[in-house]
C-alpha cells in the first residue's frame, strides 16, 4: 500500500511540474489562477490555518492598514509562559495595484503563516495600501509601520521582537527592500528581509507598465527611487530569492542585487533559487513543496536569528527529472 501511495504522490508532483513549466514565466490572471490551484486542495488537507489566528489587526489609521497574526498560542497566559520565539511577517505581492493577505476562498496567504509557526515561528500577513491612488514611498512606509506594531505587541503572540524577519514576494519583495533602504523615512528595526522575485533597481526594468502606477511615469527619477543602493548600504542582512521561471526581468534584477552585494562583500549574499517553479508557484507552493523555497529560507532565518528551528517532516520533494534545467516556455 505504501509503494502505491508513493508513486501516486511521485506522480502528482511530475503532472505539477509539468504544469508549471507549461504555464511558464507570463504573470497574467489565468495563470495566477491556475498556479493557485495547483496547490489548493493539498494546503485545505494540511490545514493551512495554525492553532491560532487574530484577524485584521490594524497597525495604521487607512483601512488597508491590517494584519493577521500566526501562533501556537491563543494569547494571554500561554504565550507569557512559553519561550518567545522568532517573527516572519509576509508581505504579498500584486503588482503594486492589487493583492491582500488573505485571498478570499483559498488558503493563500495562510499558508505562509501557517509555515512559520509549523517550523517554530510567529507568522504576520500584512497588507498595505495600493497605488495608483497611494504612490512610492507609500508600500515601504506600510512596511514600517507594521514593524513598528509588530515591535511593540508580538510579544503577547509569543514572538521575540528582536528576532523579526521581514520578506516579501514581487511587489511585496520591493516594498520590503525600500523599506530596509529607509525609505520608510528611518532605519530599518528587524533582524533580516528575505527578498523573493522582487523590483530593486528601476533604471534596469523594462516593465514600466508594472512599476509606473507605483513609482511615476518620469524614469528621470527612478535611480533615487530605487531601493538597491541604500539597501546594500543599509547593512540589513538579506535573502535574494528567485524562481527558476520568473520573467527575464525578474532575473535580471535578480542579478543586479546579486552583484551590488557581491562588490559590497566580495561574496555574494544567500540566495533561494527555486528550481521548477515560476513567478506564483514559488509562494503557492511554500507549506507543500518546501525544498526549492522553503529550506533555503528556513536556513537563512535560522542564521540571522541564531536560533535552531523545528523541521517537520518535508511534505513533498520535486523528483530530480522535474528539476531538469529546460528552456521556460514563453507562452
Amino acid at each position: 500500500m505504501t509503494g502505491e501511495s508513493d508513486d501516486r504522490a511521485a506522480a502528482v508532483r511530475q503532472e505539477r511540474a509539468e504544469r508549471i513549466r507549461a504555464t511558464g514565466p507570463d504573470i497574467v490572471p489565468g495563470n495566477i489562477e491556475a498556479m493557485f490551484g495547483l496547490y489548493a486542495a493539498d494546503h485545505e488537507r494540511r490545514g493551512a490555518a495554525p492553532p491560532a489566528v487574530a484577524r485584521d489587526l490594524q497597525y495604521g489609521p487607512d483601512p488597508r492598514h491590517r494584519l493577521d497574526v500566526h501562533s501556537a498560542h491563543q494569547g494571554g497566559a500561554d504565550a507569557a509562559a512559553a519561550p518567545a520565539v522568532p517573527v516572519l511577517i509576509y508581505v504579498h505581492g500584486g503588482g503594486f495595484v492589487g493583492g491582500d493577505k488573505k485571498i478570499a476562498g483559498t488558503p493563500y496567504y495562510d499558508n505562509v503563516g501557517a509555515w512559520a509557526v509549523r517550523h517554530g515561528m510567529v507568522g504576520v500577513t500584512m497588507t498595505y495600501r495600493l497605488a495608483p491612488q497611494h504612490r512610492w514611498p507609500a508600500g515601504s512606509e506600510d512596511v514600517g509601520r507594521a514593524v513598528a506594531w509588530v515591535t511593540e505587541h508580538i510579544g503577547g503572540y509569543g514572538g521575540d521582537a528582536a528576532r523579526v524577519v521581514v520578506a516579501g514576494h514581487s511587489a511585496g519583495a520591493t516594498h520590503v527592500a525600500g523599506y530596509l533602504a529607509g525609505q520608510a523615512g528611518e532605519p530599518a528595526t528587524v533582524a533580516a528581509g528575505a527578498l523573493l522575485s522582487g523590483v530593486y533597481d528601476l533604471t534596469i526594468s523594462g516593465d514600466n507598465q508594472i512599476q509606473a502606477p507605483y513609482f511615476g511615469a518620469d524614469r528621470s527619477l527612478y535611480a533615487e527611487r530605487s531601493p538597491l543602493p541604500g539597501l546594500v548600504a543599509s547593512g540589513t542582512p538579506a535573502l535574494i530569492g528567485l524562481a527558476e521561471i520568473d520573467p527575464p526581468f525578474m532575473h535580471q534584477q535578480a542579478a543586479s542585487a546579486l552583484e551590488a552585494f557581491l562588490r559590497r562583500d566580495g561574496t555574494l549574499p544567500p540566495l533561494a533559487y527555486a528550481l521548477g517553479h515560476n513567478h506564483i508557484s514559488e509562494i503557492a507552493s511554500l507549506g507543500i513543496d518546501d525544498e526549492p523555497l522553503g529550506v533555503p529560507l528556513l536556513l537563512f532565518i535560522e542564521g540571522v536569528t541564531g536560533t535552531v528551528l523545528p523541521r517537520p517532516r518535508s511534505q513533498e520533494a520535486q523528483p530530480a527529472k522535474a528539476l531538469a534545467r529546460e528552456p521556460a516556455s514563453a507562452s
